[in-house]
């Protein structure tokens, strides 16, 4: 049996050691020459994955299967916006208006027993800008950490983001409707961002500082911007929820912070993520009685 598993894991050492060699070749002048496949990768690694991880990482690196997850999502929620902005009572793509609040996809809170709806808001934006600035984020951020992480983990953090954005925006900010995936969206910020805090000291100092300055200009950024449409501009057009902001961001910086650290490891047996997934049990089931039972909502 040992004799077996040798023969097993020589040919694997071989093929990685070539690998190695490949990637890390070195002209006449000694600097590494790299393919345009591998940089992309070795620097995807260093953006995405602590020291320890990145050599694991580049071993086996490769695009199959492709980020499909993050690709498919961006693609739905493009046609359904595409869908609104065509369609004859809209003939326009700025600001939707009719089309997406008559959306049996929208989040209403006079609709909220089409439990549906609190998943489904997430396809349907207001207008350019709104889409645009979720797609851009979400694939500039959500193919890198497809790739190194696979579609299972970022579905289950994009969509555990979608949910609490929805289930908390009903509790607290009860009369209000919802559209767009930015509880997605920042559930993947939240993640990436706790990694690269705990992380930092693994990092490139000036990557790392990098790394969470821009994140935190981001969400500052939007949240001003969220809380400029809310409370100051009084827009009814293009109301944009904090409330889905941010409870998006608490979402990635627990169920996020959990996946995304766990690389190359189970999470079954990491006792964060029992306790990250009882938790956002306990707060489900108390969004689901508040909704049924005291919501101001009718």
């Amino acid at each position: 049996m040992g004799d077996v598993d040798l023969e097993e894991q020589e040919p694997f050492s071989e093929e990685r050691e070539e690998k190695r060699q490949r990637t890390r070749a070195t002209p006449a002048d000694g600097t590494e020459e790299l393919g345009c496949c591998d940089k992309f990768h070795n620097a995807i690694s260093k953006w995405m994955l602590p020291e320890h991880h990145r050599e694991t990482y580049l071993d086996r690196a490769n695009c199959f299967p492709p980020p499909i997850f993050i690709i498919l999502i961006s693609m739905a929620e493009l046609g359904v916006f595409i869908y609104y902005a065509v369609w004859k009572p809209q003939k326009r793509w700025i600001t939707l208006e009719e089309g997406i609040w008559r959306s049996p996809l929208t989040y209403t809170p006079d609709k909220r027993e089409e439990a549906w709806r609190f998943i489904s808001y997430m396809f349907v934006h207001a207008g350019v800008e709104h889409i645009v600035g979720n797609l851009l984020m979400q694939l500039l951020l959500g193919i890198p950490l497809e790739l190194v992480h696979k579609g299972f983990e970022v579905g289950m953090v994009y969509l555990s983001g979608v949910l609490a954005g929805s289930l908390a925006s009903s509790i607290f900010d009860p009369l209000s409707a919802l559209v767009g995936a930015s509880g997605g969206v920042y559930a993947l910020l939240g993640g990436y961002f706790m990694n690269a805090v705990v992380n930092f000291r693994e990092m490139i100092p000036l990557l790392g500082v990098f790394r969470i300055l821009v994140i935190v200009l981001i969400v500052g950024g939007d949240f001003g911007f969220a809380f400029y449409r809310r409370f100051v501009a009084h827009d009814e057009v293009l109301k944009v929820s904090f409330v889905a902001h941010f409870a998006g961001i608490v979402a990635g910086m627990t169920i996020g912070y959990v996946f995304f650290s766990a690389y190359n490891q189970k999470l079954l047996k990491d006792p964060r993520f029992w306790i990250c997934i009882v938790g956002y049990i306990l707060f489900f089931l108390f969004a689901v009685i508040f909704n049924v039972v005291f919501s101001p909502a009718p």
